[in-house]
């Protein structure tokens, strides 16, 4: 059981004890934080709210809800939702901020509130530690009754959302519904099960299988979009002779695709591969966090732009986006931003820009993939208990490859010639995540079996 406090907002456990737990009274209490936060920056009252398919959902979103139209808040609650569609309601609704009711790719047992500023992007983290002060105090000051919020629901800001997907300039809906693409979706009983199926049929597709289409939370496996948790979907692709698969998380702000022949694109080649179409449209920089694969800054360079590489996060990668002023961006983990969209991770825009390099290039999705650089990469974590110090054990792991260059900004990036090595802790679980990436799938897979295994000894 675990709370989470992160620049990805405050996420825990359902159930158990307050303060060691995602209970009702935290959630009331980092409500009201949040709430009167946003009422010290702005003088409009209105708050978006949306959730994806928990189990849990409706409960937290109806003490969030409650609790801000107590502090005299105007409440839109999009209902089930999506991340991306959220962030963009608050700048449609002109909102001073919004929370999005996720845990992303946790299990079931998990949920978040995912806090929003007036541009509909993540809260910085000197803003989430005033959040956190307030919550610590508890200071709060409810309206009394002739001032209480009022509370809507709007029922139309998917559309809208897909609406500015369609219109937007790179993505080619003719194109997309001449490919004729059949298509299996794998929406892992969450809110994608409604977006996604949405934005193929706007692009023009019929052909459309949807797997795990009931929105309960109950997922049908583990929800972050990784290979090891696909191979129902990558079945389906084959069963279905479909031209690929698409898999998106809970909230459907990462993406991840499947080849007509079972095998997977790679979620860190999506980012690689809309990049590459954006980049072919668009000069300018690139930038993805540090965990990200090296084909991204491949493309970035035969392209004619730059690459930059951000600490691991969405804040951190927006951030880097708007100094460097890229065109595109993400994370390797399947969140694609696209800045003049807006500046969060949003598998639909994704989807809609996947879809068009796709048709464009007259090839299956097997050939798309083989036309960029391989790079492998291993992804492992380690579960940490309570008492764990991480700083002295990464002190430890820094001495023992002072040797090798070594980047510090997040965690620990050791460099060794062309391959790579990135630890640092999660900002949504209690782990170590180890990320390695080779030429050479058995020496990613090798680099990182060594660091754990250092980890381990150090702990």
């Amino acid at each position: 059981m675990a709370l989470i406090k992160s620049i990805s907002g405050i996420r825990g456990t359902i159930g158990g004890k307050t303060d060691d737990n995602l209970t009702p009274l935290d959630v009331v209490k980092f409500s009201a934080a949040y709430g009167t936060w946003l009422m010290q920056q702005s003088t409009n009252p209105t708050v978006i709210i949306g959730r994806d398919g928990r189990i849990s959902g409706e409960m937290v979103s109806s003490l969030v809800a409650n609790t801000l139209t107590g502090l005299g808040l105007n409440v839109i609650d999009l209902g089930l939702s999506t991340t991306p569609t959220v962030e963009m309601a608050v700048k449609f609704e002109n909102a001073a901020g919004g929370i999005i009711l996720t845990a992303s790719h946790n299990p079931k047992e998990w949920n978040a509130l995912k806090l929003l500023n007036h541009n509909g992007e993540f809260i910085s983290g000197d803003e989430g530690q005033l959040i956190l002060a307030l919550a610590a105090a508890e200071d709060f000051n409810f309206a009394p009754v002739d001032k209480l919020g009022t509370y809507t629901k709007n029922e139309n800001a998917l559309q809208q959302h897909i609406d500015a997907v369609l219109n937007y300039e790179l993505v080619d809906v003719a194109d997309i519904k001449k490919a004729k693409f059949k298509i299996v979706v794998d929406a892992v009983n969450s809110t994608g099960a409604i977006a996604v199926p949405e934005l193929l049929k706007a692009l023009g597709l019929k052909d459309i299988i949807v797997i795990n289409a009931e929105v309960n939370g109950k997922f049908a496996h583990n929800p972050e979009p990784l290979p090891e948790h696909l191979t129902g979907l990558s079945s389906e692709v084959v069963k279905q002779n479909a031209h690929l698969g698409i898999a998106v998380d809970p909230d459907v702000d990462r993406l991840c695709f499947v080849c007509e022949d079972g095998t997977m694109f790679g979620e860190e080649y999506t980012l690689v591969a809309v990049a590459d179409y954006v980049l072919s449209k668009r000069s300018g920089n690139t930038v993805s966090n540090m965990s990200s694969t090296r084909a991204l800054k491949c493309g970035a360079i035969k392209h004619g732009g730059e690459y930059f590489p951000s600490a691991v996060g969405e804040v951190n990668v927006v951030n880097k986006m708007k100094a460097v002023n890229a065109v595109i961006g993400g994370e390797g983990n399947g969140g694609i931003i696209v800045p003049d969209l807006h500046y969060g991770r949003d598998a639909l825009i994704g989807i809609a820009l996947f879809l068009t390099h796709l048709a464009n290039s007259k090839k299956t999705i097997k050939q798309l993939r083989n036309s960029y650089p391989d790079y492998f990469m291993s992804k492992n974590k380690i579960t940490l208990q309570k008492d764990i110090d991480v700083k002295e054990v990464f002190e430890k792991i820094k001495t023992k490859y002072k040797a090798q260059p070594i980047n510090t900004e997040d965690g620990l990036k050791i460099e060794f010639d062309t391959d790579w090595v990135h630890l640092r802790t999660s900002n949504t679980e209690p782990i170590i995540r180890i990320y390695a990436e080779s030429n050479f799938e058995t020496t990613a897979d090798n680099i990182a079996r060594r660091l754990m295994q250092d980890i381990g000894q150090m702990m």
